[in-house]
């Protein structure tokens, strides 16, 4: 080894900087060419050791290889890869069905509709449209089932109050989109 570190590929006979974490058997440089001729001076060292002359030979050999081939059926057949598919691609359009208005659903007691939605819907729905009161909430808590039922083209059922219609276009709780939006 030279003393700024660098050692001289036994192959091509330039000198190279050792990998540190085997600086003190690295004999050849990274060249492809070395790196070949590496691997050949590896395999007869091996070779010329006695224990491995005949590693390859013999119905000992021939039943160890035999052996691991069993337990590892299938081991030299290439598989074909799979090809991982993103999202984007097997993503299809779908038509959209035919839209109706939404109208709330006006079914069921107020404590009926409160407790079948969990907490965190009626928060929500309480931070976004600024009501408290429950009679509100459960208003507006009818009109978004009747829209979920309309935009997953539901049938609505029918509506038998007869105020409805009239509440449905003046009342504020029924009010959305831009009726809603405040100054900016």
């Amino acid at each position: 080894m030279h003393p700024s570190g660098s050692c001289k590929c036994l192959h091509c006979a330039q000198f190279f900087l050792p990998d540190a974490r085997n600086r003190g058997r690295q004999r050849h440089c990274a060249q492809p060419v070395c790196r070949k001729a590496s691997k050949a001076d590896s395999q007869r060292g091996w070779l010329k050791k006695p224990a491995n002359a005949d590693y390859f030979r013999g119905p000992d050999q021939v039943a160890r290889v035999q052996a691991w081939r069993k337990a590892h059926p299938g081991y030299w057949k290439k598989s074909p890869r799979r090809r991982s598919v993103t999202l984007q691609d097997t993503s299809t359009t779908q038509p959209t069905a035919h839209q109706v208005e939404a109208e709330p659903d006006v079914s069921g007691a107020l404590q009926d509709t409160l407790d079948a939605q969990p907490l965190v819907i009626l928060g929500l729905i309480a931070h976004l449209t600024g009501f408290t009161l429950q009679d509100d909430i459960a208003a507006m808590t009818r009109t978004l089932h009747s829209r979920g039922r309309a935009v997953m083209g539901s049938d609505l059922p029918p509506f038998d109050r007869p105020d409805y219609a009239k509440n449905a276009k003046t009342d504020h709780r029924f009010r959305t989109g831009a009726a809603l939006a405040g100054p900016i």
